[in-house]
């Protein structure tokens, strides 16, 4: 009788594994398509993860893997014993929570009053041209903002002062409490209209029928908002936000950089533009790579427990 369950394992073992070479053949221009992303996915993504070794030692590019001295934690040590890496790791943060709370925010609510709008036109000509500063390169869009910026001639301190608001102009990218401000509605202007499409595209999961149920019961809008609309993309909404918890330490790089100077250091410095410099400028190649890892390590926590805390939660998740 156990011979007999064990040949039927082993035939039923058989079965499956022939069925699988049957679909994965059934599929194999599919799999030939997607050889390539996985390639540069192991190339370009997997194979560098050889140099974190660097943060484990002394680096020196003039000497061979095996006779690097190796220092254990040492590197990440320093790093936390470091002024100007602890005001860069709050500035990241800062920066990333301001603009990912004023794009959430923003692009739900053009999202649902895009949503309210019957009159097509004026729905498409919104959306297109809230999205189409997306296609800017951030090198384009902080040249736009040290423009508008601009003591000598910015269109902001013109209106202003045109306005009698200001007397002189101001010197909007040397003042440190407006530089997190600025790269943060600067993030909304770039980015809102794409992020909007993400929600209008959830909503258009929505059953009309619970709108017509909320009319026949005398719901206004703000009601059928409130208690059909934003219930109804709740789930996408959780999901970005799990997204987004794993970029928290990933605050744009390109602004903060070359809007920076002198007199906003303090504020203006973040994680990538410390490993900028300790890699490239002053070649620490190992406390440079211990900061990467360190941002890299965080970001992944910081996704896990948000979608972990998501599962418990009974809500949409990841995984």
């Amino acid at each position: 009788m156990k011979n007999k369950k064990t040949e039927e394992t082993v035939l039923a073992t058989a079965s499956n594994r022939k069925s699988a070479w049957q679909r994965l053949g059934k599929q194999k221009m599919l799999i030939l398509m997607s050889l390539p992303f996985v390639l540069y996915m192991i190339l370009f993504r997997y194979v560098p993860l050889w140099g974190w070794t660097m943060a484990f030692q002394d680096y020196s590019p003039y000497k061979k893997f095996a006779d690097q001295t190796w220092v254990g934690w040492h590197w990440f040590q320093e790093l936390f014993k470091s002024k100007e890496f602890l005001l860069s790791l709050r500035n990241t943060i800062c920066m990333s929570l301001i603009s990912t709370v004023l794009g959430y925010i923003t692009a739900i609510v053009i999202a649902v009053f895009l949503n309210e709008v019957r009159h097509v036109g004026i729905k498409r000509f919104v959306q297109t041209v809230s999205y189409l500063p997306h296609f800017l390169s951030w090198i384009i869009v902080t040249s736009l903002v040290a423009n508008v910026l601009s003591v000598e001639d910015g269109i902001l301190n013109n209106i202003l002062m045109s306005l009698k608001i200001i007397d002189a102009p101001i010197s909007w990218i040397s003042v440190p409490r407006y530089f997190w401000n600025i790269i943060g509605w600067t993030y909304v202007w770039k980015e809102v209209g794409w992020n909007t499409i993400v929600y209008l595209g959830a909503m258009t999961a929505i059953d009309p029928c619970l709108y017509e149920a909320a009319q026949i019961d005398g719901c206004g809008r703000l009601r059928k908002i409130w208690h059909i609309t934003l219930p109804g993309i709740k789930s996408t909404i959780i999901i970005m936000m799990i997204m987004s918890a794993g970029h928290i330490l990933d605050a744009n790089f390109e602004m903060p950089y070359l809007l920076k100077n002198g007199m906003i250091e303090d504020v203006a410095n973040t994680i990538d533009i410390y490993v900028l410099k300790y890699g490239f400028k002053l070649s620490n190649y190992s406390l440079a790579t211990a900061a990467g890892i360190f941002k890299n390590a965080v970001n992944i926590l910081l996704l896990i427990a948000a979608n972990t805390i998501a599962k418990k939660s009974g809500e949409e998740r990841l995984i």
